[in-house]
């Protein structure tokens, strides 16, 4: 268990219990074995060290940000399950009921999600389906990983969602020009916060979005 702890150490100071590391590296062995067959992450970050940090800690570092108290919390473009199947892992170990919807319009990638999280025990509803092609959407947390930029995504959950209580998006090394652009067409209140796997990067949680006329 050490060993294992060692390898999380990053998320020592994040809501994180013990047990749950413990399912993260079999949920590591998963994908690793499925991506063999069908593309969900690079090769290149399938390393095994690699793949912790890059791809796992990265993931579960947003549960700070997570809409507890609601019913469903939703991973818009969820392709292995980055973040969604990682924000379940943590949820079923904190002992919280909260539903996490994946939406993925690849059939191979749906079927992964399906299957792991059948695997996995976790409280999640695989929605194989075009997100954008999605109406009158409820939603605690909106969470997006590498899915599109940030002004589509704003796009989509002002006009496919009529209730949510926050976005988290991820957002890269030209995360701070991105968001300076994007606030000259849309209106939100933000919080920032520095990424633990990146110099680089940053997690943007978002409210009350609004499109400047």
């Amino acid at each position: 268990m050490e060993e294992i702890l060692k390898k999380y150490s990053l998320l020592k100071n994040q809501n994180v219990p013990r047990e749950t590391f413990l399912e993260f590296e079999r949920f590591v062995s998963i994908l690793k074995l499925r991506n063999e067959e069908i593309n969900l992450i690079s090769k290149e970050t399938a390393k095994n060290e690699v793949i912790r940090e890059r791809h796992i800690v990265d993931s579960a570092q947003v549960i700070e940000f997570v809409d507890l108290n609601s019913n469903i919390i939703t991973d818009i473009g969820s392709g292995g399950g980055l973040p969604g199947i990682i924000i379940s892992i943590i949820l079923k170990n904190i002992k919280n009921s909260v539903k996490v919807h994946l939406y993925e319009k690849s059939h191979h990638k749906s079927t992964f999600l399906r299957k792991t999280s059948v695997e996995l025990k976790l409280n999640t509803e695989v929605i194989q389906k075009n997100i954008f092609e999605a109406q009158n959407l409820e939603s605690g947390t909106i969470m997006a990983r590498a899915f599109k930029p940030l002004p589509v995504v704003l796009g989509l959950v002002y006009k496919n969602f009529v209730s949510y209580k926050n976005l988290i998006l991820f957002m890269g090394k030209n995360g701070e020009k991105i968001l300076e652009e994007t606030l000259k067409n849309w209106d939100f209140d933000f919080e920032k916060k520095k990424s633990i796997t990146s110099e680089d990067s940053f997690l943007l949680n978002i409210k009350n979005i609004k499109k400047k006329n």
